[in-house]
């Protein structure tokens, strides 16, 4: 899911285009900091990035979380 963008209005949080959410959805919401947005080159890489991690995920070319975790744990720290 895409991030969803607002804006205040009169006190109300409005969203800048229509969503698909079902009614009652329930949301946390967190004030961008623009300060800490990407640039262009670093949104670039980030997303090249997220498209080589979907397609190895894809080929089966994953390691198991629990076995991250474990490893991560027995090297103290």
């Amino acid at each position: 899911m895409q991030p969803l963008r607002a804006h205040v209005h009169n006190g109300r949080l409005l969203l800048d285009e229509p969503t698909d959410l079902p009614e009652g959805t329930e949301l946390t919401l967190v004030v961008a900091d623009e300060e800490d947005e990407l640039d262009d080159a670093e949104r670039e890489r980030l997303h090249e990035s997220l498209r080589r991690s979907m397609a190895q995920a894809r080929a089966g070319q994953v390691i198991d979380a629990d076995k991250v975790v474990d490893r991560l744990l027995s090297r103290g720290g």
